[in-house]
């Protein structure tokens, strides 16, 4: 049994799922939509689709449909996605640093 905080151990595995920080971390500047997040990424966009899912079910990311002909959709960070920010400005800034 782990002797870590229930909440922070959720946080590390969410976090270190493949592609799911940077894909955070892509949406910080505001809201776009699949084809913009999939060309700024190496991830194919089936795994990007999941990826996109499950943040959605953890309330991070918010998922917009615009019904224009074509469809467009649209993905964004929620209250809770944005409050990620500093956590994930402190690791780009650790990075620059030591790695």
């Amino acid at each position: 049994e782990s002797s870590l905080c229930p909440k922070f151990e959720k946080t590390m595995n969410l976090l270190s799922q493949r592609w799911i920080g940077l894909i955070i971390y892509q949406l910080l500047p505001g809201p776009q939509r699949f084809s913009t997040i999939e060309s700024s990424l190496p991830i194919s966009g089936r795994l990007l689709s999941e990826r996109l899912k499950d943040l959605e079910q953890e309330g991070i990311v918010k998922r917009e449909v615009y019904s224009e002909t074509p469809v467009r959709i649209e993905y964004s960070l929620t209250k809770k996605g944005l409050a990620m920010e500093p956590v994930l400005r402190e690791i780009e800034k650790w990075s620059q640093e030591w790695v």
